[in-house]
């Protein structure tokens, strides 16, 4: 690779790594707060916070990583241009498409990056956050039981344990539903266990003594039992834990999309053609992105109040190509047969930058400065 190019890679490259992690920072920050109150208020430890909080990371770093492009890209070329060091190099007789060479092959880079993300960290990550989310749904103890204390989990629902032993053990349970109008329950059981079924928790009860009120007829039947089951899934919405959701599944299922695949994930089919096109679509909007940054910058020419009105035109491009993702999005959700529509903002926007890069060297374009460079060195 030549000199300059291993130049201007470098510093897009270090850029990208500095507004990756301001970013990454900003959004984990504002994410982790009600995560903190989440976990924490639910009796979990710091390292279950911990945990949820990497699990999350690689779809924060996939969502920021083309801003973080277009960002770098937008930068290198401001302070390159500020120091006059792209019109020396148009000027020694490189064209726009010579300079944008190391910023294709650094959005190559970004989009290598983002396909390993959306292809394999994202999903496994998905996976591996919505079996911890099942497990700690599933950990009434820590959600709910407190020893000694009259507890109200739902409206209608009043529990009561006097000790819970260090082996998990409900001593002397008190439990009373009223939730069904016009009948009420109450249970009372010397031990009690918690058991995780195969739709969530549910609450074994030994030796203990079931009596139901009608309110109708005004009768109170008790019953004495040797044991019997509670199932606490519906009130504390405990997950399937054999159910995936369509980011779950990788990308050859999605593809592929067959009749098992829609009803397992209980997901259209149009839907999951979308999410497994938009993988492979995605990453290259950072191509698009760094193309449109550094492609709108060079229409400019050195200026002492910098090229805030190129960037300006950068910002808007680039936010037309996210309202041509979006329509194409939606497009392809309500159609089967419309999943080539994700493609269109990645190629819409490499479209746009390379227009850009055509722009900025016709004569027409070129500033006075520019142009007596030129003639300079063509002299």
């Amino acid at each position: 690779m030549p000199r300059f190019d291993r130049y201007l890679l470098s510093h897009l490259l270090a850029l990208f790594g500095f507004f990756s992690l301001l970013l990454v920072s900003v959004y984990w920050v504002n994410r982790a707060v009600g995560l903190f109150d989440q976990l924490i208020g639910d009796g979990q430890s710091a390292l279950v916070f911990v945990e949820f909080s990497l699990l999350t990371l690689p779809n924060v770093i996939r969502l920021v990583l083309p801003i973080s492009t277009f960002a770098a890209a937008v930068y290198v070329a401001n302070r390159l241009m500020s120091d006059s060091e792209l019109v020396v190099m148009q000027a020694t007789g490189f064209s726009s498409f010579r300079l944008a060479r190391p910023v294709v092959v650094f959005g190559l880079i970004v989009t290598l990056m983002m396909s390993m993300l959306t292809h394999v960290l994202v999903p496994a990550s998905r996976a591996a956050l919505s079996e911890r989310s099942a497990e700690i749904a599933d950990n009434v103890t820590a959600r709910f039981l407190r020893e000694g204390q009259f507890m109200h989990p739902a409206t209608g629902l009043t529990l009561y344990i006097r000790e819970i032993t260090p082996n998990g053990e409900l001593r002397d349970v008190f439990l009373s539903d009223d939730r069904s109008a016009g009948s009420g329950a109450t249970y009372t059981a010397r031990r009690a266990l918690l058991a995780r079924g195969d739709q969530g928790p549910k609450l074994l009860m030994f030796d203990g003594m079931t009596q139901q009120l009608d309110l109708a007829s005004r009768r109170l039947s008790v019953t004495r039992f040797a044991d019997v089951t509670y199932d606490l899934s519906g009130l504390l919405g405990g997950a399937d834990a054999g159910a995936r959701t369509v980011d779950e599944a990788s990308t050859l299922e999605l593809l592929r999309a067959d009749a098992a695949l829609v009803e397992e994930l209980r997901s259209p089919r149009a839907n999951l053609l979308q999410e497994g096109h938009s993988r492979i679509a995605q990453p290259f909007l950072a191509v698009a992105a760094a193309l449109i940054g550094f492609g709108a910058l060079l229409l400019g020419a050195f200026s002492r109040f910098g090229l805030w009105r190129q960037i300006g035109v950068a910002v808007v491009l680039l936010i037309v190509v996210q309202l041509i993702n979006t329509q194409g999005t939606g497009l392809a959700i309500r159609s089967e047969l419309a999943w080539p529509a994700v493609y269109a903002a990645p190629i819409a926007g490499i479209a746009i930058g390379l227009t850009l890069l055509w722009l900025s060297q016709r004569p027409r374009w070129l500033s006075r400065e520019q142009r007596a460079a030129a003639g300079g060195a063509a002299a």
